[in-house]
């Protein structure tokens, strides 16, 4: 493997259908890979991904729509961001390209490679499952009551915490607007969307073809060790690959190893399409 350590990303906003879509170019040399965030996150959270591939990859990660610098709005629904993910593919002329996705960005990875298999040759799928409802999973965070702004960043971060969940993750969307600060999406979207995500998404698993590999977090609370075997089992050519000890957010936990198996992946897959 290349550099673990973040780089510069050109940042790229244009709009579509009247609608603003940011997206990151990290350059680099070899095939594209396309990299999906999950709910409340923004592109950036691959910078140190992007580091480490960019000698053999160029890394492209999209502000999803109510993410980041994206425009919100509905609909929210998961072929909504698959649509939109198919068409920065054919928007930047990069397809096929290997397709990393973490959370919900995973779900829409591996709903794309089912919708439009002539656009992924790979999927790298980042602790989410298939079984998107209780008890499986818990699939929506309440935040319809978080703070919409605080007078400081910190009194932000206190306040998500208050709530019982990590700031920091959140705190990546975290931006000073003319009156306090607050993140980079809307509350009602983020409800919206969650909702929408909910279900049961086998047959869209089923029907993907490409090479494909699952990353878990031993101590996740998203996907679980039986949910990760019967995604294996339940089509060919699926690898997986527990990272013990770490959560939900393990490409932060252990960025070094999680490069590292991810760039071993794509190695090989572009090895064999050779």
């Amino acid at each position: 493997m290349a550099r673990v350590n973040p780089i510069e990303p050109e940042t790229v906003v244009r709009s579509v259908l009247g609608r603003r879509r940011a997206h990151l170019d990290f350059g680099g040399g070899g095939p594209a890979v396309l990299a999906l965030h999950g709910h409340f996150a923004r592109g950036s959270m691959y910078a140190p991904l992007a580091g480490a591939l960019h000698g053999s990859h160029r890394l492209i990660a999209p502000d999803q729509r109510a993410h980041g610098r994206s425009d919100g709005g509905s609909p929210l629904a998961p072929d909504d961001y698959v649509r939109d993910a198919a068409e920065l593919i054919g928007h930047l002329g990069c397809g096929p390209v290997a397709v990393v996705g973490h959370s919900m960005g995973g779900i829409v990875a591996y709903r794309l490679a089912a919708r439009f298999p002539e656009l992924v040759r790979a999927l790298v799928v980042v602790d989410i499952g298939t079984d998107n409802t209780r008890p499986a999973v818990e699939p929506v965070l309440d935040v319809s009551d978080w703070p919409r702004r605080a007078p400081s960043r910190a009194e932000l971060a206190r306040a998500i915490e208050a709530r019982g969940v990590p700031s920091w993750f959140f705190m990546e969307s975290a931006v000073e607007f003319d009156d306090g600060w607050g993140l980079l999406f809307e509350y009602d979207d983020m409800m919206e969307s969650q909702r929408a995500l909910v279900g049961d998404h086998m047959p869209a698993w089923r029907a993907t073809r490409q090479p494909t590999l699952i990353l878990r977090g031993g101590d996740g609370f998203m996907l679980s060790a039986a949910e990760a075997e019967r995604m294996r089992n339940a089509r060919p050519g699926v690898e997986s690959v527990a990272f013990p000890g770490c959560g939900h957010w393990l490409y932060a936990e252990e960025p070094e190893h999680f490069a590292s198996v991810v760039g071993d992946f794509l190695d090989r897959c572009r090895r064999s399409e050779r």
